[in-house]
């Protein structure tokens, strides 16, 4: 669900970039065209119905299902996650040699 409402969020253009305004939803879908929203583009991070997803603007671009999507997402997250973590741990090691090596 929270991955979810980032993906809405990036379709608002509150984050990774910035989405038109036929992308924009609210809560019953598409503002455009009160739509289902059904795909996700990647190019643009925005969530879009099957007539926006049609349209010149997103054609040509990469679209994933919305449970696809966040799956994906969720994935790259979690990779994000484990490299920051295994970052943290080589930095507490050096720490901890460290401070070995002044006492």
């Amino acid at each position: 669900a929270r991955v979810l409402e980032i993906a809405r969020r990036l379709s608002r253009g509150e984050g990774l970039g910035a989405a038109e305004e036929e992308e924009e939803e609210e809560e019953e879908g598409c503002r455009r065209h009160r739509e289902p929203l059904e795909v996700f583009c990647k190019e643009d991070g925005a969530l879009l119905c099957a007539i926006c997803r049609e349209s010149r603007a997103h054609r040509a671009h990469t679209v994933l299902p919305v449970p696809e999507a966040v799956r994906e997402y969720t994935e790259q997250i979690q990779a994000g996650l484990q490299t920051l973590k295994d970052d943290r741990d080589k930095l507490l090691e050096l720490r901890e040699a460290e401070m070995r090596r002044n006492w």
